[in-house]
């Protein structure tokens, strides 16, 4: 029977051509033990076999085995696939052992209400109705400092826009609303001297915004993409602009953290990227560990409210399935209100 063969993997540092024109590698690094073994080398077409044993290396120090090109960058993406895969594993067993969520749970500062609002996305018929359930709700509570938070994404995709960003703004003259931006209005910002980004817009909802302000883009008179970009810049306002390049990345209140997509886990809160803020899905929605704050989000959309131990997505997809959702914070307690243009199914309940 054959001796048992155990296989070590090396990395070679340095590659160069002999006299014969045959591309050498020295093996300097090695992982694993290194026992009596056989190395298959091919080579122009047949096959050659090197003996070495672990004396060989600590004799001499130094080998050198003839590789073919190919056989090199076959072994160096072997070992690639080796380190991903490892990486991969090293990820999960950080998020299997990540610290968990507190145990306690998060809470507002005493005296204080938030009401925090997912993507709205044009729908101002459900903007319009979940105001006055919150006003009602507010109102029926006991006397606290309410903030209202609106979680980004209030344009694109629906019929209006325009209509829902002058409802944000006349609503935050009445009481203490903060506005978060979320990837679609980063996106309008920069459309308006970038084309590519402008392109990117139009096909994420950007034509119903620029509808809503009164550009008739189905008559086929705009022959070009910076054509539409000068009706644009002159159609919405500046003070639409001004108002939406004030929207903050993130708002901070008591134990909670409201954004508009998520957060790199690992990473501060003070440290993180705001453009990431405003797009990330992966590794947010799948981490279980604590995030430094209990993060409230939109961005991804569910049916329902997307309820974890660290986080809570509320974009329930006004646009998609016509439900606007918020959800109140007191002290520790939660519960959510939505606006719908449609009946809620026979025997479903929405609880926090």
């Amino acid at each position: 029977m054959a001796p048992r063969t155990d296989i070590s993997i090396f990395i070679p540092s340095q590659f160069y051509f002999d006299a014969s024109s045959r591309l050498l590698c020295r093996p300097n690094l090695f992982i694993g033990p290194v026992r009596d073994s056989t190395i298959m080398l091919q080579r122009s077409g047949a096959l050659h076999k090197k003996n070495f044993n672990s004396a060989t290396f600590q004799k001499r120090g130094v080998d050198f085995l003839p590789l073919p090109p190919w056989t090199i960058l076959t072994l160096l993406g072997r070992i690639g696939g080796a380190i991903d895969c490892a990486a991969q594993m090293l990820g999960r067993l950080r998020n299997l052992w990540a610290r968990p969520a507190s145990a306690s749970p998060p809470s507002v500062p005493f005296g204080e209400r938030v009401y925090a609002i997912g993507d709205i996305h044009g729908r101002i018929d459900l903007f319009d109705q979940l105001i006055e359930q919150i006003e009602k709700d507010d109102e029926h509570r006991m006397l606290a400092e309410t903030t209202v938070v609106l979680l980004g994404d209030l344009i694109d995709r629906g019929p209006d826009s325009a209509g829902v960003l002058m409802r944000a703004r006349d609503w935050s003259r009445q009481r203490r609303v903060k506005f978060i931006m979320g990837n679609h209005e980063e996106m309008l910002l920069e459309s308006r001297t970038n084309l590519a980004a402008l392109d990117g817009f139009l096909r994420f909802g950007g034509l119903e915004t620029i509808e809503s302000y009164g550009v008739d883009l189905r008559t086929g008179a705009i022959t070009d993409i910076e054509q539409l970009q000068c009706l644009m810049n002159a159609a919405i306002p500046q003070a639409d602009f001004d108002f939406i390049e004030h929207f903050d990345p993130t708002v901070r209140l008591g134990d909670y953290l409201f954004v508009h997509a998520g957060i790199r886990p690992e990473v501060p809160i003070a440290e993180q990227i705001e453009q990431e803020c405003r797009w990330i899905r992966e590794p947010f929605l799948s981490h279980k560990g604590d995030f430094g704050a209990f993060v409230i989000h939109g961005h991804t959309i569910s049916e329902l409210p997307d309820v974890c131990s660290n986080r809570i997505g509320i974009d329930t997809g006004a646009y998609l399935h016509g439900t606007l959702t918020a959800l109140g914070l007191e002290g520790t307690d939660r519960w959510f209100l939505q606006a719908r243009d449609h009946q809620l199914p026979e025997g479903l309940n929405i609880a926090a």
